[in-house]
């Protein structure tokens, strides 16, 4: 079946932002070659941020690719950069440590042909599990929490960048992602909604991501998350900030029960591993809100 986009055959352009992750970016570009989108309608668009290790592999298994360079730091500056560069009315977006389903750009582009779109979608981020049968307890933890597009769509009017698909003319019309020193992805969304196209949540368009590797891996995230919420545009007053510092320790409660009903994950055993890990980093969360909030310097956590 050919793919079409208001009745025309449609090149979809997939932009995926690279920092030396050469083994999983072999993964992720295997996935695309596994589309049932039809191939010779799909661009795909590498874009190398700074790295260290040798892309001559990728480049040898996957000569259809587009291999470009972004100096400028930050996944963000280089999305723009394949955006910008890609011939496509269509662009999707994931991460180079993503595993797109075979369905992925078959949903976003149906999503985006349908008479209501926005011009703008999003999808559903499941952890790709080592093993499904003993999930680990980051896995377990992950899984229920890690990525709630669906929330981050429907209340905070945006989608996460590893799995976000626009028109190419919307993209353009809202305007280049932010730097590193910002939430690129929420920024990003939060403007095409005001501009007039809020994205859709599209469940059936799906992308694995692996869980962390170690605890301290999630405690970076969630300083460099804080440091954005804290200090950018959108920064608190120090009494809302005191209450929300509150209410992430005391939310532990309702969202251990939340994961210990929910069918993303298989058995008990990443449950209770990832009931322990909620409870250990809602602590963390709200001792680093009280940090911030006594005035410690956080621009040194908007690392990349």
């Amino acid at each position: 079946m050919t793919g079409a986009i208001d009745g025309m055959p449609a090149l979809v352009s997939v932009v995926i932002p690279h920092f030396n992750q050469v083994t999983a970016a072999a993964r992720c570009l295997q996935s695309l070659r596994e589309q049932s989108w039809p191939v010779e309608q799909t661009e795909v668009i590498l874009v190398d941020n700074g790295s260290i290790q040798d892309l001559a592999p990728l480049r040898s298994a996957f000569p259809e690719v587009t291999f470009l360079v972004e100096t400028q730091a930050g996944p963000g500056p280089a999305r723009n950069l394949g955006a910008r560069t890609a011939r496509g009315s269509l662009l999707a977006f994931i991460d180079a440590d993503c595993r797109a389903d075979p369905d992925w750009l078959r949903q976003a582009v149906a999503a985006l042909a349908a008479p209501d779109s926005t011009g703008v979608v999003g999808g559903d981020v499941r952890i790709d599990f080592v093993d499904p049968a003993r999930p680990t307890a980051l896995e377990g933890y992950e899984a229920v929490f890690a990525f709630r597009q669906r929330e981050y769509i429907d209340k905070m009017r945006f989608s996460g960048t590893g799995n976000l698909a626009v028109v190419a003319d919307v993209w353009a019309q809202v305007g280049p992602f932010g730097g590193i020193g910002i939430a690129e992805d929420r920024d990003w969304g939060q403007r095409a909604a005001a501009a007039g196209h809020p994205a859709r949540y599209v469940p059936g368009m799906v992308v694995y991501h692996p869980a962390r590797a170690a605890f301290a891996d999630l405690e970076s995230k969630w300083r460099r998350h804080i440091a954005h919420d804290r200090a950018g545009p959108r920064g608190r007053s120090r009494l809302r900030w005191l209450g929300l510092t509150a209410a992430t320790l005391l939310s532990a409660i309702p969202h251990g029960v939340r994961l210990l009903v929910s069918s993303r994950l298989p058995g008990w055993r990443g449950r209770m591993g990832g009931l322990a890990v909620l409870f250990r980093i809602r602590a963390f969360r709200a001792l680093e809100m009280l940090r911030v909030a006594g005035g410690a310097d956080t621009s040194g956590d908007w690392s990349r």
